[in-house]
């Protein structure tokens, strides 16, 4: 992935609290549960909060190949990799906030809280420049004349 890249995609997770994360249930099938992005300088890794006994957890760890959805109104970013469990306290003390703090109220150094840490091997993305109003007004626009929609600028990227 191009340092262009990287920063594409870093912009248009910015700001977002929330990601879909997706995992391998031991029984073969797909489930997603919204999980809360920590803040860090996206470099192609994203770092969740979660419980050691969850089931995100034990997914994770008998099949550590995940997704993560991302976006709102006219973004979209499908990142795609491997996670895996973390329990490094000092990593945990430097992600710790108010927000993770109400999930987990006996703090960082809980033997139940761990991270999960999402190491991106690719990332889809979509981007329609001005939002969900600029969406409809396109599509009210190909309706109108019979064109294709513009969807925004669409990238398939290593990462």
């Amino acid at each position: 992935m191009t340092t262009e890249d990287t920063r594409k995609v870093a912009e248009l997770i910015k700001g977002e609290r929330f990601g879909f994360l997706t995992t391998l249930t031991p029984e073969g099938k797909l489930t997603s549960r919204p999980m809360t992005l920590q803040e860090v300088e996206f470099d192609g890794d994203l770092w969740f909060f979660a419980e050691r006994s969850s089931h995100p957890v034990a997914h994770i760890a008998a099949q550590p190949q995940v997704n993560v959805g991302i976006g709102s109104g006219g973004t979209w970013v499908s990142l795609t990799g491997h996670a895996r469990v973390v329990e490094d306290l000092a990593k945990k003390k430097e992600l710790w906030n108010g927000g993770v703090e109400a999930w987990f109220p006996n703090g960082p150094e809980d033997p139940e809280v761990v991270l999960l840490k999402v190491e991106g091997d690719s990332a889809e993305y979509w981007d329609s420049p001005g939002g969900r109003l600029a969406t409809a007004f396109s599509f009210v626009k190909a309706k109108a004349t019979g064109e294709r929609i513009d969807a925004g600028e669409n990238k398939k990227v290593d990462l």
